[in-house]
C-alpha cells in the first residue's frame, strides 16, 4: 500500500468506556479509516456494550489492538501523528491532513497525559475548539470531529457518490 493510499489511522491511547470504541468502529467502518487501540483498555473486547455500540459495523471495521502505545508507534510509523488535547494552540482545521495520518486521542475522562505529548514522536498537539469553561469533548465525538475534517480534506476517498 502506497502512502497515497493509506487510510487515516485513529489511535486511541488506553480507551476506558467500551461504548466509544464501539462508536469508534463505526467511524472507521464509514470512513475507511484504521482503528488502532493501545492497551491497556478498560473493557474487554468481547464486551456487550462495545458489541452494542458498534452494531454491525464491527466486522467492517479495520480494528487493530497493541499491547501498548509504543508497539502501536512501531505499527503505525513512520507516519504524522496528531495528539488532539484540549492542551493545544493549533486547531484541527490549521493542518493539511495526508493519507496515513495517525490521529491520536487519549483515555476517558483525563485524556493523553503530559509524557505522551511530549513524545518526539508526536509530530504535533492539536485541540478542538470549544466554548470557554467546557472541559472536553466526548471521545468517540472528537474522533469523528477530527477524522472527518481529514477525510473532507483527502476529498472523502473511497465514499459513495
Amino acid at each position: 500500500m502506497t502512502v497515497e493510499t493509506r487510510p487515516l489511522r485513529i489511535l486511541f491511547h488506553s480507551p476506558q468506556i467500551p461504548n466509544n470504541t464501539g462508536a469508534a468502529m463505526r467511524l472507521a467502518a464509514v470512513t475507511g479509516a484504521e482503528l488502532h487501540l493501545a492497551r491497556p483498555l478498560g473493557f474487554d473486547m468481547d464486551d456487550a456494550k462495545l458489541r452494542r455500540a458498534g452494531l454491525d459495523y464491527r466486522d467492517k471495521a479495520a480494528t487493530f489492538v497493541h499491547d501498548s502505545l509504543s508497539d502501536a508507534y512501531d505499527a503505525l510509523l513512520p507516519a504524522r501523528v496528531f495528539a488532539f488535547t484540549a492542551h493545544a494552540d493549533t486547531s484541527h482545521t490549521e493542518i493539511a491532513y495526508q493519507p496515513g495520518d495517525v490521529l491520536l486521542f487519549g483515555p476517558e475522562p483525563t485524556g493523553l497525559s503530559p509524557d505522551v505529548l511530549v513524545d518526539a514522536r508526536v509530530t504535533e498537539r492539536l485541540r478542538i475548539p470549544m466554548r470557554p469553561g467546557m472541559r472536553s469533548l466526548n471521545l468517540s465525538n472528537a474522533a469523528a470531529v477530527a477524522v472527518y475534517e481529514a477525510w473532507r480534506q483527502l476529498g472523502h476517498p473511497g465514499a459513495g457518490v
